[in-house]
């Protein structure tokens, strides 16, 4: 009996092992395919990676390179030559601004309050810098600007609270004034240097500091 069953397990065997190649014949590039797939895959994501962390690093270079000149309007010059697109343009805007006076400097940052694609962390502190220039209009006219950067979660939130309240001393109104900066005293997202600024401002316009 033993032969009989050894001899059936080879054909069984073999019968298996012929289906396997007629299988891997008939089917085995979709196996290859997959493993090329994935293997290309990894490559593209690793070369993005790479593109990306170049880029960076080129940019990078070519912010220090302009930032390191003695004088500033060298440094200008030189931060207008930067090639950069997207983010990184609004990043080369700010230090301009940073840079310049007058007209150059109003430029920049209104090129970058005007860029409906630059992200909202940029956006607004070109508006918050702007209303801080000299000849930025009226205080109305600041307040009006500053407004939709204290609604919540705005990054600039508190900084435009406190540029408000100034406006509001300008504009006379003295009470509205030291009512937001009291706000601002008890606010858990102001830092302890505006909450200083805003206790000077209290005392100076004749209010008491709450807590004080």
């Amino acid at each position: 009996m033993s032969n009989p069953e050894s001899f059936i397990d080879e054909v069984t065997e073999e019968v298996r092992r012929d289906r396997l190649f007629a299988l891997m014949r008939r089917y085995g590039w979709i196996a290859i395919l997959a493993v090329v797939v994935l293997v290309g895959g990894a490559a593209v994501n690793e070369w993005r990676k790479a593109s990306a962390r170049a880029q960076a690093e080129t940019f990078g270079d070519a912010i220090l390179t302009a930032m390191s000149h003695d004088d500033a309007a060298a440094r200008t010059t030189a931060l207008q030559g930067v090639a950069a697109e997207g983010d990184s343009a609004a990043i080369v805007a700010l230090l301009e601004a940073g840079e310049a006076d007058g007209d150059t400097a109003r430029a920049a940052l209104e090129k970058v309050a005007a860029d409906t694609t630059a992200p909202t962390l940029y956006r607004d502190l070109a508006v918050l810098k702007l209303t801080m220039m000299t000849d930025a209009g009226t205080a109305e006219d600041r307040i009006a600007t500053l407004e939709p950067l204290t609604a919540a979660g705005a990054p600039f939130r508190v900084l435009a609270e406190e540029q408000i309240a100034i406006a509001e001393v300008e504009a006379g109104q003295a009470e509205a004034a030291i009512s937001r900066l009291q706000q601002l005293l008890a606010d858990d997202e102001a830092s302890q240097a505006l909450r200083r600024r805003a206790s000077q401002l209290i005392v100076a316009l004749g209010g008491t500091p709450e807590g004080a």
